[in-house]
């Protein structure tokens, strides 16, 4: 696509009047931004490592309401045991797909709303979301609430067309509330674009447990940016695994904005073939008394690349700061590629900030070691591996979740250890 395609399928969008006309104003003023700006090339900074090709070479088109209208998928082959299922078929929410607790809401914007999509980078994908998107989904837990069970969150790309999803999301974790959010990406498409955004606040001593599951087949591009805002006494803990599609980018910006806020964030990416992933953090510690940690691993196949970066900003007041960053990358092939740039920018004096990366290949003397026990080269590559990541599923609270989890692993695992 080039930018006249972008602005053909605006022009549709526009013309589908499945929105308010009050919110057209601020969509002209944001897509003339991006077309300003354009899609990011290899010369930008903070792209140099990622080739939108993909995008380049593919036409899409925006999704339209009758696109959720889809009687033949199975949701049973995605459903996660024990959880409350919120279903998003291309880009649009499901009403009925699942019985909520009453201390859980969920509602979308219609044209009765006057809903004005948001952004809050002006980086190309999220003006371009914020100019295309027609669907917003806004998930409240209501004060003092806590849900046991997981709310998972199915969004389904499915049919013929290349379709292009821009879905909004905001999670609202209300005062001294408590809940598991998980989404997760699937398809049964050949080739589709989704571009994602998120917007979650945890409010004074309230806590959030978040999962994405990045699990597209394998012509996709999954572009999103998560923005988390966190109160006084909050708790945040976000874990991702990324196993398919051709490219995948996160983009996460965590405001640690109330003091003693803690933010863990971690993931876990499998990559094989030409496979592509990305994340960019930034952890802004605003107040003091705040605690954050990245912990990152990658395990790398065929001619697959991935990129972590990972940022942490400690502000001059923020004193008594503790932030720890780690990433980690295995590499099971000589034309795999990882990059990897932690950060620290730190401008106060009294704290505990640390960083540090590793990037290399199977320890042949542990090999080694294991096959003069009797296990075979490929079970001992298997059990290194399963080493590896484990510690990043096992922390993960849920059992059905952590089951749910370590069969994705072990299927990837299985395809890649021939």
């Amino acid at each position: 696509m080039n930018l006249n395609d972008y602005q053909t399928e605006f022009n549709k969008l526009i013309a589908q009047q499945s929105f308010s006309s009050d919110s057209h104003p601020q969509r002209n003023n944001t897509f003339s931004k991006f077309l300003d700006s354009g899609i990011p090339t290899k010369k930008w900074e903070a792209w140099r490592h990622t080739d939108l090709s993909f995008l380049n070479k593919n036409n899409f088109r925006v999704s339209r309401p009758d696109d959720s209208q889809v009687d033949s998928i199975d949701i049973s082959n995605y459903k996660i045991a024990n959880t409350y299922t919120i279903i998003i078929i291309n880009g649009y929410f499901i009403e009925g797909s699942s019985v909520l607790p009453k201390e859980l809401k969920v509602s979308t914007y219609t044209d009765k709303n006057n809903w004005n999509p948001k952004n809050k980078k002006e980086n190309p994908f999220e003006l371009l979301n914020a100019s295309l998107s027609d669907s917003n989904i806004a998930i409240v837990i209501e004060p003092n609430a806590s849900i046991e069970k997981p709310i998972h969150i199915l969004f389904l790309c499915t049919g013929k067309d290349n379709l292009m999803i821009n879905p909004q999301i905001t999670m609202d974790i209300s005062r001294s509330s408590s809940a598991t959010i998980i989404e997760q990406y699937v398809s049964d498409t050949s080739s589709f674009f989704q571009n994602t955004s998120v917007f979650a606040s945890i409010e004074k001593n309230a806590s959030l447990n978040h999962i994405r599951i990045h699990s597209n087949s394998d012509e996709t591009a999954n572009i999103s940016g998560l923005h988390v805002t966190q109160s006084d006494d909050s708790n945040y803990n976000y874990f991702q695994l990324v196993d398919g599609g051709a490219l995948q980018r996160s983009d996460i910006y965590t405001d640690l904005e109330g003091k003693n806020a803690t933010c863990s964030l971690s993931g876990l990416t499998l990559l094989d073939k030409k496979q592509h992933s990305a994340t960019y953090i930034t952890s802004d510690h605003i107040m003091p008394q705040c605690e954050s940690s990245q912990n990152f691993k990658s395990v790398l196949n065929g001619h697959s690349s991935g990129v972590f970066n990972g940022r942490t900003i400690v502000r001059e007041d923020s004193q008594k700061t503790n932030s720890k960053q780690s990433n980690k990358n295995l590499l099971l092939s000589d034309q795999a590629i990882m990059n990897s740039n932690p950060q620290l920018e730190i401008y106060a004096d009294d704290v505990k900030c640390a960083h540090g990366s590793t990037t290399g290949a199977l320890d042949n003397e542990a090999l080694f070691y294991m096959q003069s026990r009797g296990i075979n080269r490929k079970d001992s590559i298997s059990l290194l591996i399963r080493g590896f990541v484990s510690e990043l599923i096992n922390d993960i609270k849920s059992e059905d979740l952590k089951n749910h989890l370590f069969t994705r692993f072990d299927r990837w695992l299985l395809n890649n250890n021939q």
